[in-house]
């Protein structure tokens, strides 16, 4: 009879989150972090490996493969390469924008440190909205890919 019932009771999430009621478990007692995207969550706390979104009724929990506190890079790499590719895109991006911006002010007559100037702040401002962009896109593909 139990099993019949837990057949239509949602235990996970589509992502391969556990999802735990916080009528089981209405406190936790673990340190808040700030790593890791909240998805919405209202907090989030790591211990070791395991991460752990609260929300109103619930929480989700995922083990990640490496601890973010421990190795950062390594986390970026296996667990969230979202993120990696997505820093990379935006430094490739702002680095031949800046690149552009500098020849051009270099070939209008401006100073080495005018063109400089300008050519840093339109690589940082290209770089943030490109890699910004291209996250918010992979995640949407991600959705998208998951609804069909």
């Amino acid at each position: 009879m139990l099993g019949w019932i837990l057949t239509f009771v949602k235990f996970y999430d589509g992502d391969g989150n556990v999802l735990v009621p916080k009528s089981v478990r209405p406190i936790m007692d673990y340190g808040e972090t700030y790593l890791g995207d909240k998805k919405g969550a209202n907090r989030q706390f790591r211990i070791a490996n395991l991460h752990i979104r609260e929300y109103d009724d619930y929480y989700t929990i995922h083990k990640d493969r490496i601890d973010p506190k421990i190795d950062p890079f390594g986390h970026l790499l296996v667990d969230a390469p979202e993120y990696l590719v997505s820093i990379l895109y935006g430094i490739h991006v702002g680095k031949q924008f800046g690149i552009d911006i500098y020849d051009k002010g270099k070939a209008a007559g401006k100073s080495k440190v005018e063109a400089l100037s300008k050519a840093l702040l339109a690589s940082c401002l290209a770089g943030s909205a490109s890699g910004s962009t291209f996250y918010i896109l992979n995640n949407l593909i991600r959705k998208i890919n998951k609804s069909i």
